[in-house]
């Protein structure tokens, strides 16, 4: 959920004075479109699972390349799975076609220059990466 001030003053005060210990706390970064319903309802399930994350408009900033790159690896998805493939501008650029032929490098150049590509929300904590929004999914991966 997104940090309320007490939790953040706690939080910022165990990290700098070091009391924290690894697995404390998990705060995912989620990159999302706020007018996307699957993205509403995984923010939902979050807030009300009380894990942290930081919103991160995927259309305004976009993962890069290298970082997509890192989210694909570390997912163990096919690079496919990252494109929103009933998004209008999957079928303006023709890519069912494309994906035959396209190599992984041109693929992730593709997503990481227009965020409507790629499939939503992302979720990671920078070692687990979920794709999309299935609440069994985000329950094995993000409850504590």
């Amino acid at each position: 959920m997104i940090l309320n001030c007490a939790k953040f003053l706690v939080l910022l005060v165990t990290l700098v004075c070091g009391t924290m210990k690894r697995g404390d706390i998990m705060l995912l970064t989620v990159y999302e479109y706020p007018k996307c319903s699957t993205c509403q309802k995984a923010k939902k399930w979050l807030k009300e699972n009380e894990v942290a994350f930081q919103p991160v408009h995927i259309v305004d900033n976009p993962p890069s390349k290298e970082e997509l790159k890192d989210l694909v690896q570390k997912s163990g998805l096919e690079i496919k799975k990252f494109f929103n493939t009933s998004g209008m501008k999957y079928r303006e650029l023709g890519m069912k076609e494309k994906m035959k032929t396209a190599s992984e490098d041109e693929l992730l150049e593709l997503l990481a220059s227009d965020g409507m590509l790629i499939k939503r929300p992302i979720a990671t904590d920078g070692k687990n990466v979920t794709v999309g929004f299935k609440e069994e999914q985000y329950e094995n991966t993000w409850k504590k």
